[in-house]
């Protein structure tokens, strides 16, 4: 497996650990705060955890159905949303 592959998958688990986090914490904020907006973050957290889970599945089994010239892409991808996911770790805590 490409080096640029692991990477992606990488990012995109540590992305997975942090949108549990995220879910756990909404999770609790919601059953005590019954806000709507906070919902919403669940939501939110969810879709991205579903997103993130397909491209650990993709990068892993199926790299030869695209091209290797996308994988810096999939790399910026995993790195730019993990640096978002930290932001807003960090503004929720």
């Amino acid at each position: 497996m490409d080096a640029l592959v692991e990477v992606a998958i990488g990012f995109s688990s540590l992305n997975i650990a942090l949108l549990l986090g995220l879910l756990y914490m909404y999770g609790r904020m919601v059953f005590r705060t019954h806000a709507g907006y906070t919902l919403g973050l669940m939501i939110f957290s969810g879709l991205l955890l579903v997103q993130n889970s397909l491209m650990v599945y993709i990068c892993g089994f199926l790299t030869d159905l695209y091209a290797w010239q996308l994988y810096p892409f999939l790399d910026g991808l995993a790195i730019f949303e993990f640096a978002g996911l930290v932001a807003l770790l960090r503004v929720t805590l």
